[in-house]
């Protein structure tokens, strides 16, 4: 709902503002504001959120929209109805009695604008119609540049706790620092995901609601679902109930994967190992997958099991070994010229332990790459991210000048052809 507004009916089918309340006090309150802001009066209208659901079923959706919940028993199930019947771009802010941070919290991540308590104040509606408006003018945060390919990569452990986690939330932020991308964080790990925990965000619902509701997942619900860090970087994160199984085909991650690549310049996923059981088509579109490994025996085995199975299922990616927290003293299980020997290969990037650093990022809920700025894990991310971008460039530049070669290549075989049948045969 508050997606910048993409232009599928004429601007003049839609209204620049329409309210729906539940009573008269509201009304009086919120129709001097709207002439204040050029808007009709008449636009004010009574019937509460249901209304605007039975009316914006068959008529379009206002540039702002503001619903009164004061009469919804289930304000979060009713938002996600309106939701479906909403266009792109629609700015929404609901207005209610409940005094509850919870619910302002969940109906924020839902895509709400904001949620005003009633009575409702001169000046505080005054600024929220304000900044809906400022919302609605703004140009899309995430707008792709169509001159540089998609870089869809995968980052995941060889062994739980190995950091892949760590490692994908600093890359994901590291591709907007470093690049100028606009990259989606897409957490895999239904249940026990960390990525919106490290970045002091909640997870919303959106990821459940997807694996309930494939159907439903398209640019419209990616954009309620997301979760913004900043103006490059968000997140699909979700904490499902331990006693809730994650049942799906899989189709849901598969339209997910699609959607953001629409939408977005880089995809981050963060791959626990047991999708990749589950779910194989998952790594059938990735560029490159990032396999963070500690320098264990557990750890030697599991790599060379995930190696030779990217080699077999996923052949155009590109699999870069990160060995992480790696000590500088004290007696490793594993040397890592013994590590490289087993698993027959080198180790691209190591990221030293810095324990103090990594509880620094967790209280301040930052990425390690942001708060270790200078430091020696932080240079490694930086260079394990350069290399993944750098990566991506080569492919785009490879593929562009084997289609350049294709066709001179074609065109020269004819021409020899023509030269060929035209030359005459020698007495």
């Amino acid at each position: 709902m508050n997606a910048p507004w993409s232009p599928t009916r004429s601007a003049a089918l839609r209204d620049p503002f329409v309210a729906y309340v539940c009573d008269d006090s509201a009304a009086d309150a919120i129709r001097p504001i709207a002439v204040e802001m050029g808007w009709s009066p008449e636009k004010v209208i009574r019937g509460g959120l249901r209304a605007a659901i039975q009316n914006l079923a068959v008529a379009a959706s206002p540039n702002v929209l503001l619903v009164d919940l004061s009469e919804t028993g289930d304000p979060l199930n009713e938002i996600n109805a309106l939701a479906e019947v909403c266009e792109p771009g629609t700015v929404v802010i609901a207005t209610g009695v409940a005094n509850d941070v919870r619910l302002y919290r969940d109906l924020v991540a839902s895509g709400i604008q904001d949620y005003l308590l009633k009575p409702l104040h001169p000046d505080q509606l005054r600024d929220a119609l304000a900044g809906a408006q400022a919302v609605f003018s703004a140009p899309k945060s995430f707008e792709p540049q169509q001159d540089r390919p998609h870089l869809m990569m995968a980052v995941m452990g060889s062994r739980g706790g190995a950091g892949a986690s760590t490692v994908a939330a600093s890359l994901a932020w590291l591709f907007g620092e470093k690049d100028k991308r606009s990259a989606a964080l897409l957490d895999l790990d239904v249940h026990f995901g960390t990525d919106a925990l490290a970045l002091d965000l909640e997870p919303g619902r959106g990821l459940t609601d997807a694996i309930e509701n494939p159907s439903r997942i398209d640019g419209l619900f990616l954009e309620r679902a997301l979760v913004r860090v900043n103006d490059k970087l968000a997140v699909l994160s979700a904490e499902a109930p331990i006693n809730q199984p994650l049942m799906t085909d899989g189709s849901a991650f598969y339209q997910l994967q699609e959607e953001i690549r629409a939408g977005f310049e880089c995809t981050v996923i963060d791959l626990p190992r047991h999708m990749l059981v589950q779910h194989p088509m998952l790594v059938q579109d990735l560029n490159s997958v990032v396999l963070v490994t500690e320098i264990t025996l557990a750890a030697a085995r599991d790599c060379i099991r995930f190696l030779a199975w990217f080699k077999t299922n996923a052949p155009q990616a590109s699999v870069i070994l990160v060995a992480n927290r790696v000590a500088a003293s004290g007696v490793p299980e594993l040397s890592r010229k013994d590590f490289e020997a087993s698993i027959e290969r080198k180790i691209d990037f190591v990221i030293p332990y810095d324990q103090k650093l990594a509880a620094q990022a967790a209280k301040l809920g930052k990425p390690l790459a942001e708060t270790g700025k200078g430091a020696k894990v932080a240079q490694a991310l930086h260079a394990l991210a350069g290399r993944l971008i750098s990566a991506s460039s080569d492919e785009a530049d490879k593929a562009t000048k084997a289609t350049a070669d294709k066709g001179t290549s074609l065109i020269g075989k004819l021409s020899e052809f023509k030269l060929k049948i035209g030359k005459p045969k020698a007495a």
